[in-house]
C-alpha cells in the first residue's frame, strides 16, 4: 500500500469506527433510544423528549470526548516529535499539569465558570511553558529534548504541589468538585466546554499540520534540519505554543484526563507504519479512544459512572509500563 493510500484508508476507519462508537453512546443510557429516533433529533425532527436526552444531554459530552480526544492526541504528536522521545507527551512534559494548576486556581480563588476555567487553563499552562522552555533553553543551541522533557517532570511536580495547596485551603464543597474534575472526568459536560475546545481545533489543527513537515526534517537531526531551510528554534517555538494551547484547553474542558496524549500519537503511527507526526491521524485516534474509553466509564459499572480519566489511567499505565520495558529491552540489545 502506497504511502498515501495507507494513511488516507486507516483514516477513513478510524472516522467511521469513530462515528459509530459516538452513535452508541448516543442511544445507550438510563433512557434508551433507537437509533432512528436519535437521527430524527440530529436532523431536527425528534419529539420534545428525545431532543432534550440527545441534543442537551448525550450529543454535547460526545461532542467534548471528540474535542478533548483530538486536542490531546494532536498536543501529544507535536511534543513527540519536538523532543524525539516517545515519553515527551504534555502529561509527563509538565504542561498538563500547568494547566491543571491554572484551572484550579480559577475554580478554586476566583470562582471562575464559563469562559474563566479555558482562560485560566491557558494562563496556567502558559506559564508553565514559559518556564520548562527558558530552563531548557541553551544559548546558541536551543532546546534538546531530552531537557525539555527532564526540566518539564520537574516543573510539573512544582504544579502539583500548587494543586494540592490550593485544595488544601479550599472549601470541601470547591475541593469535592475539584479532585473530581483533576480525575478528568466528562459528567454533566454541556455546549460550554465544547465550543471553546471547538474553535481551537478550528485554528489549531491546520497550524499542527503546517508544523508537520518541519518536525520530520527536524528528526533528522538540528544540523540536518538548518540545512534544509528549517528555523529550529522558531519551529520549537510554535510547537510549544499550540502544542500547550490545546492541551490547556483540553484539561479545561474535562480535566487532565490521562495518558491519552500519550499513546494516541504512538498508535496513530503504528497503523500508517511512516515516520514523522500525523496530527490528522493522532486526532481521530485520540477521539475514538476517548470516545471508546468514556463509553466504558458510563456502562462498566452498571448503574454507576467513573471518571473517564481512571479507565485511560488503567489502560495507559498498562500501555507506559509495556512502552518503557521495550525501550530498556531496545537499549539492552
Amino acid at each position: 500500500m502506497s504511502a498515501v493510500a495507507r494513511p488516507a484508508g486507516v483514516g477513513a476507519v478510524l472516522a467511521v469506527l469513530g462515528v459509530a462508537v459516538g452513535v452508541l453512546s448516543l442511544v445507550s443510557g438510563d433512557f434508551p433510544l433507537p437509533v432512528r429516533d436519535v437521527l430524527a433529533s440530529l436532523v431536527g425532527a425528534g419529539t420534545a423528549a428525545s431532543d432534550l436526552v440527545v441534543l442537551q444531554l448525550r450529543l454535547p459530552r460526545v461532542v467534548v470526548a471528540v474535542g478533548v480526544g483530538a486536542a490531546l492526541a494532536v498536543s501529544g504528536s507535536l511534543f513527540q516529535a519536538v523532543t524525539r522521545n516517545p515519553l515527551g507527551s504534555p502529561d509527563v512534559v509538565g504542561f498538563t499539569a500547568g494547566a491543571s494548576a491554572g484551572a484550579v486556581t480559577g475554580l478554586v480563588l476566583g470562582g471562575a465558570d464559563g469562559w474563566g476555567v479555558p482562560a485560566a487553563a491557558v494562563a496556567g499552562a502558559l506559564v508553565t511553558a514559559v518556564a520548562v522552555y527558558g530552563l531548557a533553553w541553551r544559548s546558541g543551541r536551543g532546546v534538546a529534548g531530552y531537557r525539555l522533557v527532564l526540566v518539564g517532570v520537574a516543573v510539573a511536580a512544582v504544579a502539583t504541589a500548587v494543586v494540592t495547596w490550593l485544595l488544601v485551603r479550599a472549601s470541601v464543597q470547591d475541593a469535592t468538585s475539584a479532585v473530581v474534575w483533576l480525575t478528568g472526568s466528562l459528567n454533566g459536560r454541556s455546549w460550554p466546554q465544547a465550543v471553546p475546545l471547538g474553535l481551537a481545533l478550528v485554528v489549531l489543527l491546520p497550524a499542527a499540520c503546517l508544523l508537520a513537515r518541519p518536525l520530520a526534517l527536524l528528526s533528522m537531526g538540528d544540523d540536518a534540519a538548518v540545512g534544509l531551510g528549517v528555523r529550529v528554534q522558531r519551529t520549537q517555538l510554535l510547537v510549544v505554543a499550540v502544542g500547550t494551547v490545546l492541551a490547556a484547553l483540553a484539561v479545561a474542558a474535562a480535566g487532565p484526563v490521562a495518558f491519552v496524549a500519550l499513546a494516541a500519537p504512538q498508535v496513530a503511527a503504528r497503523l500508517v507504519r511512516t515516520p514523522g507526526p500525523h496530527p490528522v491521524l493522532a486526532a481521530l485516534t485520540g477521539a475514538v479512544l476517548l470516545l471508546a474509553a468514556d463509553h466504558v466509564a458510563q456502562h462498566l459499572l452498571g448503574p454507576v459512572q467513573v471518571p473517564v480519566g481512571v479507565v485511560t489511567g488503567v489502560l495507559g499505565g498498562g500501555y507506559l509500563a509495556w512502552l518503557l520495558a521495550r525501550e530498556w529491552r531496545w537499549r539492552a540489545s
